[in-house]
């Protein structure tokens, strides 16, 4: 049986805050090490590895899961914010530019569980495909 799947359109990056940075940084370097993957950025503050992007937790501690889902514009950034704090979630940052790089325009919100979820529109741009399909079988 042929499947066919798409990858690339709704989950934008995941982020870790970690307690203890250097250990996260052997523990990642290793796994992904094992996967021929290497980091796409290091820094004393932070890695990353593809859309996986991992720093040191701030006074608060290490964080539960932090999820980016892409949004088609600014408009359906706001829409998730709106829907979301209406579902019972809780404001972590509302919609607004960002300067984590030009256009950034996103909003963050804890869900129920205390997650922190984000809808991130990236501002005008070209992909050089819709996504990523996959042929399994």
């Amino acid at each position: 049986m042929t499947q066919t799947y798409h990858r690339g359109r709704l989950i934008d990056h995941v982020h870790l805050r970690v307690a203890d940075l250097a250990a996260a940084k052997s523990f990642y370097r290793a796994v992904f090490g094992a996967l021929g993957r290497d980091p796409g950025f290091e820094s004393d503050e932070a890695i990353s590895f593809d859309e996986l992007w991992i720093d040191a937790a701030d006074k608060a501690g290490p964080s539960h899961v932090h999820l980016a889902f892409q949004a088609e514009d600014r408009h359906a950034v706001v829409r998730f914010y709106e829907a979301g704090l209406a579902a019972g979630g809780r404001d972590n940052g509302p919609p607004g530019e960002r300067d984590y790089h030009p256009g950034y325009f996103a909003a963050f919100l804890l869900d129920p569980d205390g997650h922190n979820v984000e809808a991130v529109y990236h501002g005008p741009n070209t992909r050089s495909a819709e996504s990523v399909v996959v042929t399994a079988g």
